[in-house]
Parts: C-alpha cells; sequence; structure tokens
C-alpha cells in the first residue's frame, strides 16, 4: 500500500499535557525512518487549518489529547474520524472543539481522509507550562506504540534509528524554540 499518509501532532504545548500530541509527532518524526514515507505535520492549534490536509491525503492520524473526565488520566484511546463525529467528541479545549468540528464539516466535501484519532488523557491542562505530567510519562512508550501500530495498518513501518531523541529533549525544543530547530519540529 502506498497511500498517502499523513501523520498531524496536535495540541498546545504552553498548556502542559496538551502538548503531548505535538510532542508525539516530534519523537515520532525524529527517531524513526518510515518505509513508504510518512509526512509528519506539526498541527499544533490550527483547528480549522489543518483541512487542506485531511482533503489533501488518503489516511490521516492526529494525535492529541482527549479531555475526557470519564477515563483514567493515561488511557490512551483510537477512535476513527466517524465515531469522533458520532459522538460529537469530547470538547473542552479549542483544540478538541475545532478538530470535531473541522472533521464534520471535511465530511461534507468531496474528499476527506480516513481520519484516525488517537488521543491519551490528560492529567493536567491549566497549568501554563512546557512539560507533561508524571501520570502521561508514565504512559509514553504505550502511547507511541499505539501510534506505531496504527500506522502499521497503513502500510507504514517504522525502523527505530540507532540515536534518539529523548522526551525531555523534545519537550525542551518546544520550551525553547530556536531557528535551527523550527519552532519545534
Amino acid at each position: 500500500m502506498d497511500a498517502k499518509v499523513a501523520l498531524i501532532g496536535s495540541g498546545n504545548a504552553f498548556f502542559k499535557d496538551e502538548g503531548a500530541g505535538l510532542y508525539a509527532g516530534k519523537y515520532l518524526k525524529e527517531n524513526f525512518i518510515y518505509e513508504p514515507a510518512l509526512d509528519i505535520v506539526d498541527g499544533g492549534t490550527l483547528g480549522f487549518r489543518l483541512m487542506p490536509l485531511l482533503q489533501e491525503y488518503e489516511y490521516v492520524i492526529i494525535a492529541n489529547t482527549s479531555s475526557d473526565d470519564t477515563k483514567a488520566v493515561g488511557s490512551i484511546e483510537v477512535m476513527s474520524g466517524d465515531e469522533l463525529i458520532a459522538n460529537q467528541g469530547i470538547k473542552k479545549t479549542a483544540n478538541e472543539v475545532e478538530i470535531t468540528e473541522m472533521l464534520q464539516i471535511c465530511s461534507m466535501a468531496s474528499h476527506c481522509a480516513t481520519t484516525t484519532m488517537i488521543s491519551i488523557v490528560p492529567e493536567d491542562i491549566i497549568s501554563v507550562c512546557v512539560d507533561i505530567t508524571p501520570a502521561l510519562r508514565m504512559q509514553w512508550d504505550n502511547y507511541i506504540k499505539v501510534i506505531l501500530e496504527e500506522l502499521s495498518k497503513y502500510g507504514i513501518q517504522a525502523t527505530k534509528k540507532s540515536e534518539i531523541m529523548s522526551l525531555d529533549e523534545i519537550i525542551e525544543q518546544f520550551a525553547n524554540p530556536s531557528i535551527e530547530y523550527g519552532k519545534g519540529f
């Protein structure tokens, strides 16, 4: 399968755990080689501005947080775009609202990528701090594993690089953006 696939890291790095999707995108970009090629996109808090990506690609995986109070912190959920639309998604942050509404609007277009949301339940999306909580750190490897498993369903094979950039190094790049690192991504 040589379908056009994108992984979008989404979230707001300034509000602690809400940056988890961004960090996952960057972590996967820096630490793995993909065959066939995978486009990894810094979705940040683009919300509606992600719509062209949903129309350009055949498959889109969005790594994000889901502020679902009914689930334990660190729980990971994989949900199709159709399920997200039907359930009206979790809408506690501006980013969560815009992604769900963008999927609803895009579903009416002539082409919309088959979309999957992989979200992790955050502990703290209030504190203004570029970091993630210990609870999410404990689930980090599992979150990355779930994303890689989902990519493999679309024929994307990931091979770990010999030199690994740690989660702390990733977070440091978001905390101190520079021209060298292109604002984190």
